[in-house]
């Protein structure tokens, strides 16, 4: 994994299809740093070739089975868990180019972002129960509120690969484009989001994540805490001045 940043955007790239031990350290190690790193105001992640993720990496995995399969299966609550918690809470939005192959916890990984643009013609597959497991990296959860329960039970267990343009028809990716596309038009929205209102995503973002399992009570008084701590920022009044001035705002990200 690579990372490189430019004008606020931090680009993740796997080198690999296959999440290795060491890949899902680095890359929670990474995730982490960027969550502490204020110049970081979005994140773009990204594979190569022809697979974005296609999950766990099956030879090191049956290496480790032969070893003691219930040390092997720990990964999850050890390092799956952690790595999707963490991308979760990433304070700025997350843009996924979904360049190839997108499967098991790969499509967990891809759903952990905000926006997603995908290749034209790439394949998706939940995968897991073709191997004999039940879901990780939050896939059932990610996909029973992205497509409802009764396409999330089809696709987990009866795991058929997909289609890019059919994961657009279901909410499941926002752009697809030719392959030689993804990588130009994924850098575009992120540096996009990377010129926008900072702390206002930051607080879309909290609100996103719970709006659908929250009371509406609860969910209101949310967003009245978070209106008002907004309402005070450099960015909303630059806003508001851009708006009477009939001009393009400048956000800071403050």
């Amino acid at each position: 994994m690579t990372r490189t940043d430019a004008d606020g955007v931090a680009t993740l790239t796997l080198q690999r299809p296959g999440l290795s031990s060491a890949l899902r350290t680095d890359l929670l190690g990474v995730v982490r740093e960027m969550a502490a790193d204020e110049s970081v105001r979005a994140v773009l992640l990204t594979g190569t070739g022809r697979a974005f993720c296609v999950g766990q990496d099956l030879a090191e995995h049956i290496e480790s089975l032969r070893g003691n399969a219930a040390t092997s299966l720990s990964v999850v609550e050890n390092e799956y868990n952690p790595l999707i918690l963490a991308l979760a809470a990433l304070p700025v939005p997350v843009v996924v180019g979904i360049n190839g192959a997108c499967a098991g916890a790969g499509l967990g990984i891809a759903l952990a972002g905000d926006l997603r643009v995908a290749a034209a013609g790439s394949k998706f597959t939940t995968a897991f129960t073709g191997v004999g497991l039940s879901s990780d990296s939050a896939l059932a959860s990610r996909l029973v509120h992205s497509v409802g329960r009764s396409r999330a039970t089809q696709l987990l267990l009866t795991p058929d690969p997909f289609t890019a343009e059919t994961a657009e028809q279901w909410g499941l990716v926002h752009q697809v484009v030719p392959a030689e596309e993804v990588l130009p038009e994924a850098q575009a929205l992120a540096a996009r989001l990377a010129t926008g209102p900072t702390a206002a995503y930051r607080a879309m973002k909290t609100v996103l994540a719970t709006a659908a399992t929250d009371p509406l009570e609860e969910t209101l008084a949310l967003e009245a805490r978070l209106q008002t701590r907004l309402g005070q920022t450099a960015d909303h009044r630059e806003a508001v001045e851009a708006f009477l001035e009939k001009r393009t705002p400048r956000f800071t990200g403050r």
